[in-house]
């Protein structure tokens, strides 16, 4: 085993996690949200001193970081402009030409990234069969470099008509800016996204060089910081996909960190699934800021193209900016425990989607929030020990909470609590139906600073009777980190009817994106064998929308045909006899294997020890206060059972185990709650 540091930064939390062949060592502190790497480089100085290892030891760092994300959702990007093809700058704009919200008279799409006075055009076409319609006016780009130099433009996105198809014109644009703008990022659709889909395509290359200018100096000034400090490892970025790649490619393509946070914490539920041998699993990770909930089926996440960041019109579908990357599939909301409650004009109880985040913070921390959050709800609900918290680092305040709280009256923590629970529990039956699953009957996974204060009473909403807490789940994703393969996808839009698909064209083409991937894999140190996955995305012809098709190497036609046939019942419940199949779009994924972890074994039961202290608290299933038993969580051995109420607290969060519930830990140091008596059950 080696000496490896992960490092998650969250929007309110930065939580690290110090791997060494002696053991495992976290640490958690609040994010320094205008210097992000300052609580990077505090908390890693703390760990290493703490776990007695010199930063010389540090073989290898993996990060991931909100940093893309936060940048998108709070407009905090670089100046950027848009170059396209002449008579299409309006396109980000007309988008998909529909309503996301139909009946609403006062609907307003989102905004651009770029302002339309900054999205310029420039007279060329390209035809969708690559041939060139007309050549690109050079000239043009004279008065643009001007434009651009008097607008202070610090980035640039280049999205030409059909570049997936034939990319001459982007790279000759992106070479003349390069030679009259030093200095300036420039991003070419046909690197950031090679796709179909002109509206998507532009968006995730406007997206990538909105943050490009921004994750390019985080991470100079994160690998200058931790070099400094004598940290001379190499650093390796957490992307969407759940895969981990150079720093160097992050600094290209930072729109593929958009999701790192999340991936992580996936990653470690299906590593934990497959410890227990579980096959329906629901991955539930609450954090400071957000809710995240993941389903994992037989080992495999469901992964999806695309998604969309920063949904401004109530978490609608079709109202934030698409990202076509490469992404584990995952519901996401504005539910942590930062998230700020009020009431609104009706006098009912609303909580989030905006955060105290790390500055001010809630108001139970002391350090200058006076709104009520779910933290100072979970706080005088007794949740949380308030002497114990973050292991005493970061003491609670019982008196500041319940001032903040006040406003909402007497049912105030009980009602956030449970508008922020069932807030979840209705995204994750949307995020199942959508997917053509349930919930009930699944083990839930839960880990992040909030989730197991929250597991029991979201799994009871859900008809889930046994979770899992995983050890060091309050810093999970940063765990995760740990466990993710070092790998990259690449993706190219090539049109091919299956009548008359070339098998010898298909396998160069293939051999190509191979080359490319395995140039990243290479480089982030792997040097063994490596697993290849070929993916088709496929349709009837006629049809809008595609479906994920495995691609065997040497595949025919045939073959080819007959798995598309299969993939798309299993979908959709019946094939279409007499339809001819095209594919869109092609994708190679390479990665590190992945080796099966040890299943956790059976241990004999053990009572639990004498409580350290007692604590009220109160279940908000039937409004009961009860004496919870305080346990530290490193004082149970495996076996120990602890029935509820009680409160296993540890550093970096607590697991409440609710009246009629029983904690039970395992052989792996997980925490195994499980539903005893039904009747507490809504």
């Amino acid at each position: 085993m080696r000496t490896r540091l992960a490092v998650d930064i969250g929007g309110t939390f930065t939580d690290l996690v110090l791997e060494t062949p002696s053991g495992t060592h976290s640490h958690k502190l609040l994010t320094t949200p205008a210097a992000p790497e300052k609580a990077v480089l505090d908390g890693t100085e703390q760990l290493l001193a703490k776990a007695g290892v010199s930063p010389a030891a540090v073989e290898l760092v993996l990060h991931g970081t909100t940093l893309a994300t936060n940048a998108l959702i709070e407009r905090k990007g670089a100046r950027t402009a848009l170059i396209t093809t002449e008579g299409f700058r309006d396109s980000v704009e007309i988008a998909y030409e529909h309503r996301f919200a139909q009946y609403d008279i006062y609907m307003e799409r989102p905004a651009p990234l770029v302002a339309r006075p900054l999205r310029l055009e420039v007279p060329e076409r390209i035809a969708a069969d690559g041939e060139v319609l007309i050549p690109m006016d050079e000239a043009a780009f004279d008065g643009i470099v001007e434009t651009l130099k008097a607008n202070r433009i610090e980035a640039v996105a280049v999205c030409f008509l059909h570049a997936f198809t034939n990319d001459a014109h982007e790279r000759r644009a992106g070479e003349i800016l390069a030679a009259k703008l030093p200095g300036v990022s420039i991003s070419l659709s046909c690197d950031v996204c090679p796709e179909v889909r002109e509206y998507d395509r532009a968006s995730t290359t406007i997206a990538n060089a909105y943050v490009r200018p921004l994750m390019d100096t985080y991470l100079a000034r994160l690998q200058q910081g931790l070099a400094a400090f004598g940290v001379a490892s190499p650093v390796l970025m957490m992307m969407s996909s759940g895969g981990l790649c150079t720093v160097e490619a992050a600094r290209l393509y930072p729109v593929r960190l958009v999701e790192s946070g999340p991936a992580g914490g996936a990653i470690l539920a299906r590593q934990v699934a497959a410890q227990n041998e579980l096959e329906k699993v629901l991955a539930f990770d609450m954090g400071g800021t957000t809710a995240k909930l993941t389903l994992i089926e037989k080992g495999r996440f469901h992964m999806a193209r695309s998604f969309e960041v920063a949904r401004a019109y109530r978490f609608v579908q079709g109202s934030g900016l698409p990202i076509r990357i490469p992404v584990i599939e995952l519901v996401e909301i504005g539910a942590g425990g930062g998230s700020i409650a009020r009431r609104d004009a009706l006098g009912r109880i609303q909580v989030g989607p905006d955060s105290a985040s790390s500055v001010p913070g809630p108001a139970c921390y002391g350090l200058g929030g006076t709104d009520p959050t779910v933290t100072d709800a979970d706080l005088l609900l007794g949740r949380l020990d308030p002497a114990r918290f973050a292991g005493g680092r970061l003491a609670l305040h019982e008196d500041k909470a319940a001032a903040a709280m006040a406003p909402l009256g007497s049912d105030g923590a009980v009602g956030i609590a449970e508008i922020v629970d069932e807030t979840m529990a209705s995204a994750a039956r949307v995020h199942a139906v959508e997917n053509g699953e349930d919930t009930a009957g699944r083990t839930m996974i839960a880990f992040g600073g909030a989730a197991p204060l929250h597991a029991a009473r979201l799994a009871q909403k859900l008809g889930i009777r046994r979770v899992l807490v995983p050890k060091g789940a309050g810093v999970g994703s940063a765990y995760g980190f740990l466990a993710a393969p070092i790998g990259f996808e690449v993706v190219r839009t090539r049109y091919m009817r299956i009548a008359t698909l070339d098998a010898a064209v298909l396998d160069a083409m293939f051999e190509d994106m191979r080359a490319e991937a395995e140039a990243v894999v290479r480089q982030a140190g792997p040097k063994g064998e490596l697993v290849e996955t070929r993916t088709a995305f496929m349709r009837y012809r006629g049809q809008g929308h595609e479906i994920s098709v495995t691609v065997t190497p040497g595949a025919t036609a045939e073959s080819l045909y007959a798995a598309f046939v299969e993939s798309y019942r299993g979908v959709f419940g019946r094939a279409i006899p007499g339809l001819q199949a095209e594919v869109m779009t092609w994708a190679l994924s390479l990665s590190e294997p992945v080796a099966d972890p040890d299943k956790v074994v059976a241990v004999p039961a053990l009572a639990a020890p004498a409580p350290i202290a007692l604590r009220p608290l109160t279940d908000p299933a039937d409004g009961i206060t009860r004496d919870a038993a305080v346990q530290p969580r490193d004082s149970l051995p495996a076996g120990t059972q602890v029935p509820g109420p009680a409160l296993i607290i540890e550093d970096e969060t607590t697991t409440v185990v609710p009246f009629g519930w029983t904690g039970t830990i395992n052989a792996a140091g997980q925490i195994l709650l499980e539903q005893s008596l039904l009747e507490t059950t809504p």
